[in-house]
């Protein structure tokens, strides 16, 4: 009976090595899904069962169904930073302007070892501009899954496909490059005294983020005073956060600063023209107190002493 305890006691911490192992292989799927659906309709549900109906073991995370229609750079910023707070290995869905054609193909991307599954139309471009892809393929299982709703029907085979471990080459051919958004980088001029950059996303605050990057423009700003312009408004300063606006010194009564305009490096490092506090309905926003909108130009001027 002893030996029998100890041989069952063998089996079981064996069995546990052998499961711990495989959990450690193969750790639970997550897709994450970036559409312009919006949440009306019944397309970002679909997508899901569809998923589900392939993949039980698997985890869905809505990162947005609100970018607005076809909007390519504002998908494109919303990606490049929502991408990297998900664990190696994540499959990102992205469904924005994704109906093939000649000039529309999809394609399945490794990068930074996540994998992204799109229309190759430009949206990976942002990405892209800062790391180098692993691998692009174009993908071509297109015949075998005739259709007039490509997201739900090639892209979650894709992703469940690479769910599974499944490599890309099954589902596409090797390609080199991708699509380029138009306008990505801001233009400097050969003075080195001006960053022309466009307004590339407006968030849910009505604050506007442009192209141009705290990297981009400390390299150029070289330590120089600056102004940064945009239609009739010109600021001085980039705030480190929104309340540094704010004179703590003043009792609270003697505050007036919600509704005022400043400029701020937001937390993914883009300059952006914000209002303090703002609420389009109440005090205004960027967009409203200002009229900026998307593709906007907002320039830097650098004073030379």
């Amino acid at each position: 009976m002893y030996s029998l305890v100890l041989y069952d006691s063998k089996v079981q911490n064996l069995l546990a090595k052998r499961l711990k192992k495989i959990s450690t292989i193969l750790p639970m799927a997550i897709i994450t899904l970036t559409t312009d659906f919006g949440e009306k309709d019944h397309f970002a549900g679909a997508i899901k069962g569809a998923v589900y109906s392939e993949l039980q073991d698997v985890r869905i995370v809505d990162i947005s169904h609100s970018v607005s229609p076809f909007n390519i750079s504002e998908a494109a910023y919303i990606i490049q930073n929502a991408y990297s707070s998900f664990p190696k290995g994540t499959i990102h869905i992205i469904g924005i302007d994704s109906e093939i054609n000649q000039e529309n193909k999809h394609i399945a991307i490794k990068l930074d070892d996540h994998y992204f599954i799109c229309a190759n139309n430009g949206i990976m471009s942002m990405v892209c501009s800062e790391i180098a892809p692993e691998k692009i393929v174009e993908i071509n299982i297109h015949d075998k899954l005739p259709t007039s709703f490509p997201v739900l029907d090639v892209f979650v085979k894709v992703a469940c496909h690479i769910a599974r471990g499944g490599t890309l080459e099954i589902i596409g051919k090797l390609i080199e490059t991708i699509k380029p958004i138009k306008n990505i980088i801001p233009f400097v001029n050969d003075e080195k005294n001006q960053i022309i950059g466009n307004v590339i996303y407006i968030d849910n605050y009505g604050n506007v983020v442009t192209n141009i990057k705290r990297n981009f423009f400390e390299t150029i700003q070289k330590g120089r005073k600056f102004e940064v312009s945009a239609r009739n408004y010109k600021f001085k300063t980039i705030f480190s956060k929104y309340s540094d606006i704010v004179d703590f010194n003043l009792v609270e009564e003697k505050r007036f600063d919600e509704g005022r305009g400043l400029v701020v490096f937001n937390s993914s490092n883009y300059l952006e023209i914000a209002v303090y506090k703002s609420n389009s309905s109440t005090v205004g926003s960027a967009t409203t107190l200002m009229g900026l909108n998307m593709r906007d130009t907002v320039s830097v001027n650098f004073i030379n002493d």
